[in-house]
């Protein structure tokens, strides 16, 4: 017997095997339509009995299998069923004469045939036959299921009689001596009387009646025959029938044991009334053995002594007894080369025995006997066959890694050399059955769930060949998904030559056919998801997302608040490093604005060796209308953490989620989301898009300020200047507001605030005037209205707090005056117009002091001046003020009236450039820079003024 039966089981013994086959031109999808319809009938209880008669179908079988029946009965072909089409009497003869032709192809062996004739109507059909059945059509044979358990039921009377037959053969007649194949020639010229040779046919053929017991419902029985076969052939050393005997008490225990079967789910099996009412009273590990004396049994095997029957059960191995019996089978097996093909499928029987013991260990040596197993030359076919079961059945053991394994083997044979039509289609199907053998998903999902889990480089040439299958079986898309896979997921494995060698391939790939976020279907129902290079470049978990406005910050109104605040003192631009902390305050503290130009920062990193190209890249968002504006970036070779600015436009109001962003790159487009990005615990970023608003661009007259200006509450500047003066001098700066936006500006509300000073300002330091400005509103788009602020400084430059005490001091009583006066020592009675040292005075009386302002520019309009929203634009001012006059000795002489004085001042000039005093009587006095001069100034007793110019402004 040279081709095995991978599905058989040890219930299959129990079972009769009916071949059903077309004759003549039969569709192929009717055929099959029929046969399963046949198979439906795989179990028959017979009539006046309670007996059941199991029936195997097959629509191929080999004939050399069947000339193996007298060594196992269940391999005999004893029943025919053939399927033909039939239009006209003229046809029938020859259909007929086909059918006679196939029914001898197995006459040696069958007990009886059936013949379904479709299409034929008339005289002939009308005929009444019991092997032939005439239908009008395929959808009109009711009766099919019928026809076929009155066939099994004439099949079970021919075996009946000949089990009678056989039983019941008289000591005194000459036992036949039944044999195999390969045997015959072995036997010619043997002295056919000696006792070795009788004992030889006595136990071969106590062994077949067993069968034929087993086959006809009366496992008892079969056990006993069994044993007397076993000990028969066991004195004659006939190992090859002993084998068999052994395996056939393995097969009636297993039966008796598990009478669901073996097979799995697909055996269908329903215990026998008898079975199920023993299924409760299984034997005991370890019981003994007790044999029967074959007197005890009659002519229709029921004996009439119920001790016999309790007797009989005890014939029944256990369940640890089975696997021995099979390992001494297998061994009796393997001293035949002709036997190979009985060896493996006992192999595979005590499998599936061992399997469902939960004994896989066990189960795996035979597995790995039956790997060595030769049967010679097999055809490919036969070879793909044996490592698919095999890997079936360490798959049923538990063994995933091993199944994958021969799965694998099995699909490199559907494209080996030697086959002229490769199988790539086939090869590719078994290679992605492979997958959970290795700890391999189609997902990429699975793989960010923690540690990797499998051989990498194992998982690797796995979805290298599932690329090449898919390219041999021209399906550039597939080979694109499963290279987009291997780069996504086996990143951190890959060698920096393997990186350039994936992404050159890929680059190949799609350039033919571009990648996408599209679900590939298989034709067998296979769906394999989007594959997005979320590491192409990785966002580091570090990373965060800043949501910024261009030129202005947004604001609510206090009356119209659409979210709740909280009493924190946190700024209205947040830049937080932990993106859950961010996401929460984004969501309660953030508006975007529709129409406005929106940025999301990342910070990703290029894993690659070398430059990586990401084209396309952009937001990805749900809710209102968004159009993204896509970016380009070129990232160099292990770049560190780098920014990358996204932006878009909200076109409509309301509520937008950030989801996440898509790229390109090696030609595969990619659909990033949030919820996939490691380290990330949040699905995306909710933002309030709140009505159109105007934005105004700022611009002014003066330089922009080098020095940082970090507002108290946290704001962010549009603009900073910066400008020097003297202390008494005015500045103008010149504010240009330009709107930019789509919508007219309606309102507009100037204030200031000063920062980060200590130092008391006389009068006010910014000043301007807005009811030219509000004129010219509402303010149309691309207009301007230009903002003039006063910059005044008047400080106190003096440098003692008691000046008023050495002023007294001199007998002079001064109140009501600001006078400065730098140091104490200045105060002393010195001579009138005394040069004072240049280089002293630099150090004395050049200090300067700094004032810090914010100018608050809140404005709005359009739709979003409706709901109470408003801007702000934020500017910064930065003066640097330079003392410019003190007067450092002040006293006074009477005067010819009583309500007038001459007041006597020392006139200090601590700038680097000449200036001139001047008092209300036109009096100037001239002082060259840091020149002192005293000055007398007739005045009013009540007050005196004095204004100072300087000639460098």
């Amino acid at each position: 017997m040279s081709v095995p039966d991978y599905m058989q089981c040890a219930e299959d013994h129990q079972t009769v095997l009916v071949v059903v086959q077309p004759v003549g031109m039969v569709p192929e999808d009717h055929f099959f339509r029929i046969y399963k319809r046949i198979i439906s009938v795989n179990q028959v209880s017979i009539r006046d009995s309670q007996r059941l008669l199991y029936i195997r179908y097959r629509h191929h079988y080999p004939p050399e299998n069947n000339d193996w029946g007298d060594f196992q009965t269940h391999r005999k072909v004893v029943g025919l069923i053939a399927v033909t089409t039939c239009s006209s009497a003229k046809e029938w003869p020859q259909t007929f004469d086909r059918f006679h032709g196939q029914r001898e192809v197995f006459g040696a062996t069958l007990y009886d045939s059936r013949l379904l004739v479709f299409g034929l109507q008339g005289e002939i059909a009308e005929q009444s036959r019991t092997d032939v059945a005439f239908y009008p059509s395929f959808d009109r044979c009711e009766d099919v299921e019928k026809r076929v358990e009155d066939f099994v039921e004439s099949i079970f009377i021919v075996l009946e009689s000949k089990r009678l037959d056989r039983a019941t053969d008289k000591s005194g007649d000459k036992i036949p001596l039944l044999c195999v194949p390969f045997e015959k020639k072995d036997f010619v010229g043997l002295d056919t009387d000696s006792r070795h040779y009788k004992k030889r046919c006595q136990g071969r053929m106590r062994k077949h009646v067993g069968d034929l017991c087993l086959q006809a419902g009366m496992l008892q029985d079969a056990l006993v025959h069994y044993h007397m076969a076993v000990e028969l052939l066991r004195s004659v050393n006939d190992f090859l029938w002993l084998g068999a005997a052994l395996e056939g008490l393995c097969s009636a225990s297993v039966i008796y044991h598990y009478p669901g079967g073996t097979a799995g789910k697909s055996s269908g099996r329903k215990p026998s009334i008898s079975q199920a009412a023993d299924a409760g009273k299984r034997h005991r590990p370890g019981a003994q053995e007790v044999l029967i004396d074959p007197g005890a049994l009659t002519t229709n095997g029921i004996s009439a002594d119920t001790s016999s029957e309790i007797g009989r059960t005890k014939n029944c191995l256990s369940p640890e007894d089975i696997i021995e019996k099979y390992k001494e089978a297998i061994s009796y097996y393997g001293k035949y080369k002709n036997a190979g093909v009985i060896e493996l499928e006992a192999c595979v029987k005590a499998v599936r025995v061992l399997a469902i013991q939960k004994r896989a260990m066990e189960a795996s040596e035979f597995l790995q006997n039956a790997v060595y197993i030769n049967l010679g030359q097999l055809s490919e076919e036969e070879k793909i066959q044996r490592y698919s079961i095999l890997s079936e059945l360490y798959e049923l053991i538990g063994f995933h890694r091993k199944s994958a394994f021969f799965k694998r083997v099995a699909a490199m044979q559907c494209v080996a050399p030697t086959i002229s039509e490769p199988g790539w289609r086939a090869c590719y199907k078994l290679l992605l059955e492979t997958l959970p053998g290795y700890s391999l998903s189609l997902d990429p999902k699975d793989f960010c769930k923690g540690t990797h889990r499998g051989w990498a480089a194992v998982q690797m040439r796995l979805l290298h060949e599932l690329v090449y299958a898919s390219r041999r079986m021209g399906n550039p898309g597939l080979s694109v998904r499963h290279l987009s896979f291997l780069l996504q997921t086996m990143l951190d494995f890959l060698s920096d030559q393997e990186k350039k060698e994936v992404t050159q391939s890929l680059e190949n790939y799609t350039s033919k056919c571009p990648g996408g976020m599209e679900i590939i279907t298989l034709p067998d129902g296979l769906k394999l998801p989007p594959v997005p290079f979320t590491k192409l470049p990785i966002v580091k978990d570090c990373c965060f997302i800043k949501v910024l406005w261009l030129f202005d910050i947004l604001f609510l109104t206090r009356s119209n608040l659409l979210y709740p605040r909280i009493d924190l003192d946190l700024p209205a631009f947040l830049y937080y490093t932990k993106l859950d902390t961010w996401l929460y305050y984004l969501t309660m503290y953030f508006q975007w604005v529709q129409g406005d130009v929106c940025e999301v920062q990342l910070m990703v990193y290029n894993p690659m060796p070398f430059e990586l190209r990401v084209e396309n890249m952009g937001l990805l968002t749900s809710g209102v209308e968004f159009e993204s504006l896509p970016a380009a970036l070129s990232l160099p070779a292990e770049s560190g953490l780098y920014p990358v600015t996204l932006v878009g436009v909200p076109r409509t109001a309301g509520s937008i989620t950030v989801n996440g962003y898509h790229t390109s790159v090696f030609g595969v487009t990619s659909d990033c989301l949030l919820d996939n990005l490691p380290g990330l615990k949040t699905s995306g970023c909710a933002v309030e898009v709140v009505p159109a608003l105007p934005r105004l661009q700022l611009s002014t007259s003066l330089p922009r300020s080098a020095h940082s200006l970090m507002p108290p509450s946290g704001e962010e500047l549009s603009n900073s200047v910066s400008v020097q003066l003297f202390n008494g001098e005015t500045q103008q700066l010149f504010i240009t507001l330009e709107n930019i936006g789509t919508e007219l500006l309606e309102t507009l509300e100037v204030t200031y605030k000063m920062v980060n000073t200590k130092e008391k300002i006389f009068g006010e330091f910014l000043s301007w005037d807005l009811q030219g400005p509000l004129s010219q509103l509402p303010l149309k788009p691309s207009q301007t209205v230009t903002i003039a602020v006063d910059i005044r400084v008047k400080l106190d430059f003096s440098g003692q707090e008691n000046l008023l005490q050495d002023l007294n001091d001199d007998g002079i009583s001064i109140t009501g005056l600001p006078i400065s006066s730098p140091l104490r020592q200045v105060l002393k009675p010195r001579a009138e117009n005394k040069p004072i040292s240049a280089e002293a005075n630099k150090t004395e009386y050049n200090h300067i002091k700094t004032l810090e302002a914010i100018l608050h520019f809140k404005y709005s309009g359009g739709l979003g001046q409706m709901q109470g929203y408003y801007r702000e634009l934020l500017l910064g001012v930065h003066v640097d003020v330079e003392p410019s006059v003190f007067f450092t000795r002040v006293s006074a002489l009477p005067a010819t009236s009583t309500r007038q004085c001459h007041l006597l001042l020392d006139v200090f000039n601590s700038t680097e450039h000449e200036l001139t005093v001047s008092a209300r009587n036109n009096q100037d006095v001239v002082l060259h820079a840091s020149e002192c001069q005293r000055w007398a100034a007739p005045c009013h007793v009540s007050c005196v003024t004095c204004t100072v110019t300087s000639e460098s402004t």
